[in-house]
């Protein structure tokens, strides 16, 4: 039997129990092991059934992917040999889960005759976020459980379910306590002493009927939310053909539209994503034995936007905030906005008042900076000045206690100049959320040059039980994200000018998949954040005068359009209504500002518009790879994907430059630099791997 499975008997039950740390997943030899134990135990008399249970933190939790398209040993045994001969054991076999059944491992559940679960477990199929679909059998089984629209929901959408659900459901048939083994086992024994007969999925087919137009319904469900992508279609090609088709059909039709998916460039660029978002968390010069700080309370300065986000994404972990502020007003302004987020979402449906109430009795509001003394963490959320922060910091150094992380939420400014102005600098870090702070997922972490392990890891872990990925930047103007960002958006001005419209730009980008085109995106953060970061930066660094920019983002701040808050920016929007409309003052304002400056504009097709908005990414990224600003490519996508929208399908800027090939883009980037001039310059890592016939998958962390 395979070492990753091991067996016990309890009163004529075999307990069989896989045990591939750290999440049970169904590698080559986990099937061979589950299926000798079955052989063993049919042919002996003294053995009624089956239990079968993960050892250690969870169930299986699915398929090892890893091992997706590599050849397999001779003889080893698969997930479809594995669910066949559970289907077809002579004697029953009870799945007891505990932790997660996702994926691979809930097909395998729902091939045996019954389930039960314990108090705290998850039911999934979540293939659709790796590209893929549910390919063995659970795209045909799941339906005749739950009933058609409850499977076709869950296939698509890929989310969990929690065991009360999943019971409500049909997904489990018992929801369990105590011991897993004994409580297992004692169904498995009432089983026996019932004499049920053998429950086999495949055979339901009572819970198959659907309304009429239910397929087109989700079809038109999913126009928006699977936009560009494969993989939620074919999730429902798949459903509708366990309504429609004989179950073997149903699995011959599900197998060969899995194969489609899996060899498809969006999974190949989820499973590279996948990948590198659990590769984030790993610092070559931070081990995992650093020792962690533990954060019980937290406190925040400053209650605008930014700070009140913040603010709520320790509230909602359940870590004491103090958020301070230095007038009344703006304190109960930056609260009330607090409480208004928390209720629009009790309001929707997506928090009990309860967990509402819970999270705002986290919440004090203070004029007094001195009520941050007994803070683990102190955030400064305020005005992006170095003046401002640096006074802030010396003020903090002299309240805070002698081990509290000192972080700063800065999007731009130089983080070891803010740790001078404290004696402790091993102790001063950036947080780079990102807007809206109570909602985005990413989380910069930007490392100082005098920044210790500790701090480094206890802001990585803290990331946790606030709901971010947290991902270590090193310092520069704009860390990673924005560093990358400047130059997309240059070339978007650039291309405005020479003949496109914001909608244009704007639907080129969301065609390519990005959630948001550029121009609707700067309207939804307010055009005048940036404006005013403009403006002081020409004071204290003028732009060179021979460097090209565009004067149209100035323009129209100038005329008050700040973008969705003041109803008009880059588009114009009705009250109450987020919609963007196209305007034709910015038509017009564009025009004028292109024949000023002596540019004949012209049509630009979609591809242009991609390739100049995506290159300077690329390249960019590339610079900072090669200053070791981002310990990997994959770091950078996952900060591209989380924080700006980037399709996660398409794996983030860097996984998509090595599907180009880079030398493809270094030729793209020539011809660029000798039409256009230097910032087109290709880095010279790019140079250097596509000069070596390699990518950017070929760096590690160093």
């Amino acid at each position: 039997m395979s070492s990753l499975v091991r067996t016990t008997t309890q009163d004529g039950v075999v307990i069989i129990a896989v045990d591939n740390p750290p999440v049970n997943a169904l590698s080559i030899g986990v099937p061979d092991g589950i299926m000798d134990a079955l052989t063993a135990g049919a042919d002996d008399p003294a053995i009624g059934a089956f239990v079968l249970l993960g050892a250690g933190r969870t169930f299986i939790a699915g398929a090892d992917i890893r091992e997706f398209g590599r050849p397999r040993p001779p003889g080893a045994k698969t997930i479809f040999d594995l669910i066949a001969a559970l289907e077809a054991s002579p004697k029953p076999v009870v799945a007891a889960i505990h932790g997660t059944a996702l994926g691979g491992g809930l097909e395998v559940a729902l091939a045996c005759h019954w389930r039960v679960g314990v108090k705290g477990s998850q039911y999934g199929l979540p293939e659709v976020k790796l590209g893929i679909l549910p390919g063995a059998g659970g795209t045909q089984r799941l339906p005749r459980l739950t009933g058609v629209e409850a499977a076709a929901k869950l296939i698509v959408s890929g989310d969990f379910v929690p065991v009360d659900k999943a019971l409500a459901l049909g997904i489990v048939d018992a929801v369990v306590e105590g011991d897993l083994a004994e409580a297992g086992a004692a169904f498995a024994r009432q089983v026996v002493a019932e004499r049920r007969p053998l429950r086999r999925v495949r055979d339901m087919n009572d819970r198959l009927a659907v309304p009429d137009g239910f397929f087109e319904g989700m079809r038109k469900s999913i126009a928006r939310s699977g936009r560009g992508q494969v993989a939620p279609w074919r999730c429902i090609d798949c459903v509708e053909a366990a309504a429609t088709l004989p179950f073997d059909e149903g699995i011959r039709r599900e197998r060969a539209l899995f194969e489609e998916c899996l060899a498809s460039p969006q999974s190949k660029a989820l499973r590279h994503f996948f990948f590198a978002e659990r590769e984030v968390g790993k610092i070559p010069d931070v081990p995992k034995d650093t020792p962690v700080q533990a954060v019980a309370r937290a406190a925040i300065i400053g209650a605008g936007t930014m700070g009140g986000g913040i603010a709520m994404n320790f509230a909602s972990a359940g870590i004491p905030v103090t958020l301070v502020e230095t007038a009344a007003d703006a304190l109960e302004r930056g609260l009330a906005t607090i409480r208004a987020n928390y209720a629009r979402t009790v309001a929707s449906g997506r928090l009990p008042q309860a967990a509402m109430d819970k999270a705002m009795a986290q919440l004090t509001g203070t004029l007094d900076l001195a009520a941050v003394a007994d803070a683990d963490i102190v955030i400064e959320a305020v005005f992006e000045d170095m003046g401002v922060k640096k006074d802030l910091f010396a003020r903090l150094d002299a309240i805070a206690k002698p081990d509290a992380i000192l972080a700063t939420n800065t999007s731009t400014l130089d983080v070891d100049e803010i740790a001078s102005a404290t004696k402790r600098p091993e102790k001063v870090i950036g947080t780079h959320f990102f807007s809206p702070a109570n909602v985005m997922k990413l989380l910069e972490v930007v490392r100082g040059a005098r920044t210790d392990r500790t701090t480094i890891a206890s802001t990585m872990a803290l990331a946790k039980p606030l709901k971010k990925v947290a991902v270590l930047v090193g310092v520069c103007d704009g860390f990673v994200g924005n560093r990358m960002l400047a130059g997309y958006m240059r070339q978007a001005l650039f291309l405005l000018e020479e003949g496109a419209l914001p909608q244009d730009v704007d639907r080129a980008i969301q065609d390519f998949g990005f959630a948001m085109g550029p121009f609707a995106m700067m309207d939804l953060a307010g055009n005048d954040v940036e404006w005013r970061i403009r403006k002081h930066r020409e004071k204290t660094s003028p732009r060179p005068s021979n460097q090209r920019f565009s004067r149209l983002p100035d323009l129209i701040c100038e005329e008050g359009r700040f973008g969705q808050k003041t109803g008009a920016g880059w588009y114009r929007y009705e009250p109450g209504d987020r919609t963007p409309h196209p305007d034709p003052a910015i038509a017009a304002l564009i025009v004028e500002e292109a024949r000023a400056s002596g540019i004949t504009r012209r049509a630009i097709p979609a591809e242009e518009i991609v390739q100049r908005c995506l290159l300077p990414l690329i390249n960019e990224g590339a610079r900072i790879l090669d200053e070791g600003l981002a310990l990997r490519p994959g770091d950078i996508d996952v900060i591209w994907v989380y924080g700006y929208g980037f399709p996660s399908w398409k794996g983030g800027p860097m996984f998509h430059a090595d599907q180009i090939g880079l030398p493809e883009v270094l030729a793209q980037l020539r011809r660029l630099e000798a039409e256009q001039g230097s910032f087109w310059t290709p880095s010279p890592l790019i140079v250097r791997l596509a000069e070596s016939g390699q990518g950017f998958a070929s760096l590690k962390a160093g």
